[in-house]
């Protein structure tokens, strides 16, 4: 577990606004803090005020500008007042991150409830796309970028991970189908796919795991680490920092394409 310097990614988003879907405690928190470190102000979006305002008061307390929106991404009504009430506050968007996804069943695919698939889909996918068809007129006026966040579950198949790649692979797909269908209108859809994330769930994970083997959530992490070629796992900065890339214009020429994620655990 290596203790690495954070670069700075000051000035990349200066005078731009990016709004964020799915703004949990891991992964989106860091999208949200490391935006606004890059110079842009956050629109947060999820289901949950609370959570959106804890996040908000540490951007905030960083010396970043965000507005937080309470949105279902399942809802046509929910969706379009986001829309309307950050071009009403800010009058531009310029990035999109959709980070929203609904966890695994962790069922061989045999043992899962169709219903448990079909939720996955509605969330992942078409809540994803909702939230993009309402966005695109802000983003094709912008020029922007959109990005999805994916994840490694796309380069493997191992068992129990069937629903959530099911729903992962066709987010891939739409994005790519979307880079094409919205590139003349100079919007840029790229995808972002993290593997292990060490944040807090996998912490608390990894002590379960240790428990269950008697051993410790340092030889459990060396154990999982050892897959990859730098024989860590990224932290959530790290991946955040590849979305404020792609959100970018270092990454103007950039589209329909997935960066991973994973300290070299996969090779696309």
């Amino acid at each position: 577990m290596s203790e690495n310097p954070v670069p700075t990614s000051a000035g990349l988003l200066a005078g731009r606004v990016v709004v964020v879907s799915g703004v949990g405690p891991g992964l989106g928190r860091s999208i949200c803090l490391r935006s606004a470190a890059a110079g842009a102000t956050v629109v947060l979006a999820a289901r949950t005020r609370s959570r959106l305002e804890e996040v908000a008061a540490e951007v905030t307390a960083a010396g970043g500008t965000t507005l937080v929106v309470p949105t279902d991404i399942g809802d046509d009504e929910a969706v379009d007042a986001l829309v309307e009430t950050t071009l009403a506050e800010y009058g531009r968007v310029d990035a999109l991150v959709n980070n929203a996804f609904a966890m695994p069943s962790m069922k061989a695919l045999g043992r899962t409830d169709f219903e448990q698939i079909s939720s996955s889909l509605d969330l992942t996918v078409l809540g994803t796309l909702r939230v993009i068809k309402a966005f695109t007129p802000a983003l094709a006026e912008a020029e922007g970028a959109i990005v999805n966040l994916s994840s490694m579950v796309i380069r493997h198949s191992e068992p129990r991970y069937g629903s959530y790649k099911i729903a992962k692979s066709a987010l891939l797909a739409m994005s790519q189908t979307l880079a094409t269908e919205l590139g003349g209108q100079g919007i840029r859809v790229n995808s972002v796919a993290p593997g292990y994330i060490w944040d807090d769930q996998l912490k608390w994970y990894f002590g379960e795991v240790a428990g269950k083997y008697g051993i410790t959530v340092d030889q459990v992490y060396e154990q999982t680490a050892a897959r990859s070629d730098l024989k860590r796992l990224p932290e959530p900065d790290e991946i955040a920092d590849v979305v404020v890339f792609l959100a970018s214009a270092l990454s103007r020429s950039v589209t329909g394409q997935t960066l991973d994620v994973n300290c070299g655990e996969y090779h696309a």
